[in-house]
């Protein structure tokens, strides 16, 4: 694992402006089916912007917006559904929307991204633990910076409120829904420019 005193003191400067690489990041969610399975899915379409300073990760800044007409789960039919009006309505309210409020440090690569996370015109206080997994230059001279996570949520705080019940009990899809973030940062090559 790196380190962040060692990663700026003695690699390249990571204080910048960053980009997501929409090919090799992944924002993306499980939730139980039938109370029996696990179903995944992602959203295609991602974009974002992260400003570090790692000097002090307080005044860094996250934005990623996730395009609801993106999400993918495998299956025609279930996607259709979620992009209805009985899940996202993708027709009005066609994004997905995270700002930052505040990047803490809280140990050897371990961050606490606080912000608004706003589904359906919903907005909602979000807290999510972030890892850093690592900086390197790539094979085409970019330098990509690595981070990932997990965060449950409570899909009906977003007015994701429709469900079927099973006939043994239960229902046809968790409340509780877990949040995946596997994302690859590629800084701005100004910034280094500029440097």
């Amino acid at each position: 694992m790196m380190d962040w005193e060692i990663m700026t003191d003695n690699g390249p400067d990571l204080s910048g402006d960053w980009d997501l690489d929409p090919a090799h990041t992944r924002i993306g969610f499980s939730a139980k089916h039938a109370m029996v399975a696990n179903v995944r899915g992602a959203f295609n379409d991602v974009t974002g912007t992260l400003h570090a300073d790692f000097e002090d990760t307080t005044n860094s800044t996250a934005e990623i917006v996730l395009k609801v007409a993106s999400v993918d789960t495998r299956s025609s039919d279930r996607d259709d559904h979620l992009r209805s009006a009985d899940f996202f309505d993708v027709e009005q309210w066609p994004d997905i929307v995270f700002h930052s409020t505040r990047i803490e440090e809280v140990g050897e690569n371990a961050l606490v991204v606080s912000g608004d996370l706003t589904i359906r015109d919903i907005t909602k206080p979000l807290t999510i633990p972030i890892e850093f997994t690592g900086v390197q230059t790539d094979a085409f001279g970019a330098l990509r910076a690595g981070f990932q996570g997990t965060r449950r949520i409570d899909r009906r705080e977003f007015g994701l409120e429709w469900n079927m019940a099973l006939d043994q009990g239960g229902w046809l899809v968790s409340e509780k829904i877990t949040l995946e973030f596997e994302i690859s940062a590629i800084k701005r090559v100004a910034d280094e420019q500029a440097a």
